[in-house]
């Protein structure tokens, strides 16, 4: 009777050794995990244009998007979970230096573009600074059908979009920040990460 209790009890102790080295590998393998996340998380690329001096740093883990306009970078974040993707454009206007726009005439001729936008509305417009030059700042949403294409169904989904308007030597630059509504807070922070990072000649 004595031998049968003790061989429970060491079976018992060495189950809990073996419980307690699985819960530590466990336990070590989350960690190292975390860690190669925030590792990711927090690398960058930086853009830069060679003719113009234009630069911008944007999350790595992002790539190269298609355009049905010719811009200088459109990179999206593969990740979003939705079907519209959150996307980061840089668009370049050149300007008559003889006779230059005011930035308001540029603003307000970008709103007029996007005017053609499905359910297009202003949210917001103000001034800002970029890179040490003037520039303006408007928020602005849309609706876009993500996936348009036969037998393929998708709900359209609302985007809120960041803009910046920055005018450099001889052009104009507009910064593009667009994310599904679902992301909105989380573009505004990034955003204002983004946009820190801009340089222009």
């Amino acid at each position: 009777m004595t031998q049968s209790v003790q061989t429970t009890d060491t079976w018992d102790f060495r189950l809990g050794r073996k419980d307690a080295g699985v819960a530590l590998v466990l336990a070590v393998a989350l960690a190292l995990g975390w860690l190669l996340r925030m590792n990711v998380a927090d690398r960058s690329t930086v853009f830069q244009d060679k003719a113009t001096g234009f630069a911008v740093t944007y999350p790595a883990t992002w790539g190269s998007s298609e355009s049905l306009k010719q811009i200088m970078l459109k990179v999206e974040n593969p990740a979003t979970e939705s079907a519209f993707k959150t996307s980061l454009s840089v668009d370049r206007r050149l300007l008559d230096t003889q006779n230059p726009p005011t930035l308001q005439t540029l603003v307000d001729r970008r709103v007029a573009q996007q005017g053609a936008l499905t359910a297009y509305h202003l949210l917001a417009t103000s001034e800002a600074t970029v890179a040490g030059l003037k520039a303006m700042r408007q928020e602005y949403a849309y609706v876009v059908q993500p996936i348009d294409q036969p037998r393929r169904a998708s709900l359209p989904v609302v985007v809120h979009a960041i803009e910046y308007v920055v005018v450099g030597k001889d052009s104009a630059y507009y910064i593009t920040l667009a994310a599904p509504e679902a992301a909105a807070d989380d573009a505004l922070q990034l955003m204002a990460r983004i946009i820190s990072t801009v340089k222009v000649n």
